[in-house]
């Protein structure tokens, strides 16, 4: 029976065992710079930087006008509020209606682009409540209702001043009454005072302030 030394063992697996020891050694490097850093995966993930969410809110541009310190355009972050555009502004100068404010601007409400806010002199909004219910010169009160540059104030406008705008009548008069306040001329639709399709009809005769 013919026996093998070690020698002739090793003769004979030599270049099996080479390449082995080989393969071996060329997985332990690799796992080794991979871990280390030295070597990444051919496949990469890039984490973007959460600066992306700021340039999603963007910019808008509002005006606020009548009785705030400092009225005029501003440019604020497109998720900003009523109350924002007043801080900016340092707020209500001493002749704002802080009873109408109180009654009909909702703080919370978010800007639009190209939106405008108006706080009423408190001395003006009692010399029209005057005017209006005076019962003077009858003509002189039907020529501005009926005027087409005249908007009407959906936040303050009487039942009858409603009606006449057209295909409002009684009934979406008071349905717009009972929704008040409003922020922005479209929150009629949004909350359910009147329908689209009528709004489309009012909407260049209407305002909030």
């Amino acid at each position: 029976m013919h026996s093998f030394n070690i020698d002739e063992l090793l003769n004979r697996f030599r270049y099996p065992l080479l390449i082995f020891l080989g393969g071996l050694i060329a997985t332990g490097a690799g796992v080794f710079f991979f871990k280390s850093g030295l070597v990444s995966p051919s496949t990469k993930v890039e984490v973007l930087s959460g600066s992306t969410d700021n340039s999603t809110v963007g910019e808008i541009i509002v005006e606020i006008a009548g009785e705030v310190v400092k009225p005029g355009v501003y440019k604020l972050p497109g998720d900003s509020r009523i109350e924002d555009l007043l801080v900016i502004s340092n707020g209500f100068s001493v002749n704002a209606d802080r009873v109408w404010t109180d009654k009909y601007l909702n703080r919370a409400a978010k800007l639009t682009d190209g939106q405008k806010v108006y706080i009423p002199n408190a001395n003006q909004q009692s010399n029209e409540t005057i005017a209006k219910t005076g019962g003077g010169d009858q003509t002189t009160s039907s020529t501005f209702s009926s005027d087409s540059n005249t908007l009407i104030n959906i936040n303050t406008a009487s039942l009858n001043q409603l009606d006449s705008l057209p295909g409002i009548g009684q009934v979406y008069g008071q349905n717009i009454i009972e929704h008040r306040p409003y922020s922005t001329t479209e929150e009629l639709v949004s909350k359910g005072a009147i329908k689209q399709s009528l709004y489309e009809k009012i909407k260049d005769k209407i305002s909030v302030y």
